[in-house]
């Protein structure tokens, strides 16, 4: 049974987010906020825990984990980054949208899309992923809250509870943070191509 944690939205308590960091430290799987929607995440070293993660989604290992990172310092360790790459991703940071890159080699290959050599980053515009990210002091491995039997990912907090207790390790009630996955970017070629449409607007992007 997974333990249950109520964090406020806009002031965490450091206790909290100690113990759940702790958690995660220790192999722990967490369903937690973030700006779009809720997320399973683990630690960055944590190959059983993301095996856990594609058992819950049903997804093979082509599936595509994202990096959830602080800041766009921790996104250059693990991520190729240009200047006019940079300068987008600056102004889209933190906020809804996740990144496809080019891996650096600090990326383990199991991180990576096999045929692309690319991994998923985002900087989420979430206090409490960001008080959590901020005590771990490295990103997380993440997935979106989508069960294979739904279309949208989970939003509510109650039934999150109700249907991922026996699934993982540590639930984070961060209140409803809605059902809009993010918009996914791909920047790893020469021209942005918008992957998906979700929470962040790319309608910039449409006379590229």
């Amino acid at each position: 049974m997974a333990e249950y944690f109520h964090v406020h939205p806009t002031d965490p308590q450091a206790r909290l987010i100690a113990q759940i960091a702790t958690a995660i430290d220790g192999g722990a799987l967490a369903v937690y906020p973030t700006d779009s929607c809720y997320a399973i995440g683990c630690h960055i070293g944590d190959k059983r825990a993301m095996d856990r993660i594609r058992a819950i989604r049903r997804v093979d290992d082509r599936h595509h984990f994202t990096l959830v990172c602080s800041d766009l310092s921790e996104i250059a360790t693990y991520a190729r980054v240009d200047n006019a790459t940079y300068r987008l991703l600056k102004a889209l940071t933190p906020g809804p949208y996740t990144f496809l890159l080019r891996a650096t080699s600090e990326v383990p290959r199991r991180l990576q899309n096999p045929r692309r050599k690319t991994i998923g980053i985002r900087v989420p515009d979430n206090v409490i992923a960001q008080a959590l990210l901020e005590r771990l002091g490295q990103p997380l491995i993440s997935s979106t809250l989508v069960l294979p039997d739904m279309a949208a990912p989970l939003a509510d907090p109650e039934e999150i509870r109700e249907r991922m207790s026996a699934l993982v390790d540590v639930i984070v009630d961060g209140g409803n943070c809605g059902h809009e996955p993010t918009s996914v970017i791909n920047l790893s070629g020469d021209i942005p191509e918008v992957v998906r449409r979700g929470k962040g607007d790319v309608s910039f992007l449409d006379g590229e």
